[in-house]
């Protein structure tokens, strides 16, 4: 399951984390996030021990959102340690957002 994380606890579990991480900027009201939870729900289980996968909601933690230029919803990015490896803007395919997480555990 993706793990919800908010301004006081992003730097231990994205930054200190020791896999690379995948982030859902989400909002409640925003449709496409909800189309979007189930995909981000199946990689949660499919990388269990191999990598993270966490959800900020932007309205409670705006200022994450801003550090990342977080301008609309759904933006996914994915860390390893600070690094940003990869982001994507909008509505993505399962494809698109495991071989950005495979390509963080390879590099």
């Amino acid at each position: 399951m993706a793990k919800l994380v908010t301004t006081e606890n992003f730097a231990a579990e994205v930054y200190e984390a020791d896999v690379p991480v995948l982030v859902d900027f989400y909002a409640d009201w925003c449709g496409p996030c909800k189309a979007m939870g189930p995909v981000v729900e199946a990689l949660a289980g499919e990388y269990e021990g191999k990598a993270k996968v966490c959800k900020v909601n932007v309205d409670e933690s705006q200022d994450i959102a801003v550090e990342y230029g977080v301008m609309s919803i759904p933006t996914f990015i994915v860390f390893k340690g600070r690094a940003v490896k990869a982001k994507f803007v909008g509505m993505q395919d399962k494809k698109t957002l495991a071989g950005a997480v495979d390509g963080a555990l390879q590099g």
